[in-house]
């Protein structure tokens, strides 16, 4: 079956990353008869293993072939029944609002214009709009021209993607990745020189804000007007510092929403966004941090507590803004077991002389404490047990070899191909074709070679 044929239902693509992000998108909109196509890099993505994904392809890995994997993504846009593409990490919305207006000729862009990303992705400009637009900031330099270490301090990376593609400054042939973030206590003067060749570029310095824990804004936008938002208060990150969420509440806070709003209407967003705020505990002041111009990791938790984001970028995407219904409830609470993991790893095996590192056996304690009273989990579901099981399992594989080179990493751009998965044709629950085949095609004899531009013959379960 040509890859250009439609194979009976409007269809999705979604690209399968670690953090449950995809399986929220797939569960979602595959839970209303819309055909899901995930791409990922890794064979063994969990978000493959979903009841609710009914075409998996493995593609080139992004971090080493950009523009191949976006050759990929534009040749599955190209399909009849792709009617939309959904960004769940950096190098998806940068390839795609790069190359905006070829990917307009095939899906709706349900994602901010090239100008606007890279306003948020350069964390100065970013900060720039937001004191324009009334939002507070922590007090922000370049490393190079930071003369003060009298007091806490962090540096981190001025840009949200490899610097090269944004023409950073060129620090002599040094790796081009944005690089972590660097706590430094009162008095302790980092190696400016170090810093700029490890991360690429010229690294900003910033204000610590303690204390409080971190908060979320997310919206969906459309062409400046917000269409639905929702907010929630980070408990638990990766780390016992902070960094993606592992378990987290839903609130309702005016000020957020506010200072939220009032960031994404001077950007003349479109689409989604996660907007990160720290409150300042001595004046309750809401500082943006970053944007994330795409899903986020806790995109499950945001799903069950009423605020359907995937299925909103898709009424966007196909131009049904009409039909979004905006609203959650406020004071759930939920996890993602991976994330409780590697919580209690940091407080373990980790120090960050700015943060105060809880005990061992209180972290312990608080983590079985939150799983018997908030049973919300982002990967774990009883109707689709398979992507948790996968999950857990590359977590381990990770943990025991974490700098094993994984054989998607050695396609090459010149000899990029799209390899469908055969996926497990089990009926979903609500009625609708079973996965990997559609209406068109029930009854039909079996697998069949599928040709993808630019790549060899291989086997496919739509048929």
């Amino acid at each position: 079956m040509s890859p250009h044929v439609s194979p009976g239902r409007d269809a999705v693509v979604v690209p399968a990353v670690t953090p449950p992000s995809t399986l929220a998108c797939l569960r979602s909109l595959s839970g209303r008869g819309i055909r899901t196509i995930a791409v990922s890099e890794r064979e063994t993505a969990a978000a493959f293993e979903s009841t609710y994904c009914d075409e998996a392809y493995v593609t080139p890995d992004p971090a080493t072939d950009l523009a191949g994997y976006a050759d990929v993504l534009l040749s599955l846009a190209e399909r009849s029944d792709v009617r939309a593409i959904l960004p769940v990490r950096e190098y998806d919305v940068f390839v795609l609002a790069k190359r905006r207006e070829e990917f307009a000729e095939h899906v709706g862009t349900a994602w901010p214009s090239w100008e606007t990303l890279r306003r948020v992705q350069d964390r100065i400009r970013l900060y720039d709009v937001a004191e324009t637009a009334g939002v507070a900031v922590p007090e922000t330099e370049l490393l190079s021209e930071c003369s003060d270490w009298s007091r806490e301090r962090i540096v981190k990376a001025r840009y949200a993607v490899p610097a090269d593609d944004f023409g950073a400054l060129d620090v002599g042939g040094g790796p081009t990745g944005v690089g972590g973030t660097t706590y430094l206590a009162p008095g302790e003067r980092p190696s400016v020189s170090e810093l700029r060749f490890e991360m690429g570029h010229d690294p900003i310095v910033q204000e610590y804000v303690p204390g409080e824990p971190e908060y979320g804004f997310f919206a969906v936008y459309d062409r400046g007007e917000p269409l639905a938002t929702f907010q929630h208060r980070q408990l638990r990150g990766y780390k016992y510092c902070g960094g993606p969420s592992a378990f987290r509440e839903s609130v309702d806070i005016p000020a957020l929403e506010s200072a939220g709003r009032r960031l994404l209407d001077a950007l003349d967003w479109h689409g989604v966004a996660m907007v990160e705020f720290k409150r300042d505990p001595e004046t309750g002041t809401f500082k943006l941090m970053e944007v994330n111009p795409r899903f986020w990791s806790s995109l499950p938790f945001t799903v069950q507590a009423g605020a359907d984001f995937p299925h909103y970028a898709w009424l966007l995407a196909t131009g049904q803004q009409e039909r979004i219904a905006p609203g959650y409830d406020v004071g759930v609470a939920g996890h993602l077991l991976r994330g409780e993991l590697l919580y209690l790893q940091s407080v373990l095996t980790e120090d960050y002389p700015l943060v105060e590192k809880p005990s061992a056996v209180g972290a312990l304690a608080d983590v079985l404490a939150s799983l018997v009273r908030h049973r919300r989990f982002d990967y774990l579901d009883l109707g689709d047990p398979a992507p948790f099981v996968r999950d857990l399992r590359n977590f381990v594989v990770d943990v025991l070899r974490p700098n094993r080179t994984h054989p998607a990493l050695a396609v090459g751009r010149s000899s990029w191909r799209v390899a469908p998965l055969d996926v497990d044709s089990t009926p979903h629950e609500n009625g609708d074709s079973p996965a990997g085949t559609s209406d068109a095609d029930a009854g039909a004899a079996g697998p069949t070679e599928r040709m993808v531009e630019g790549g060899n013959p291989v086997r496919d379960s739509s048929n």
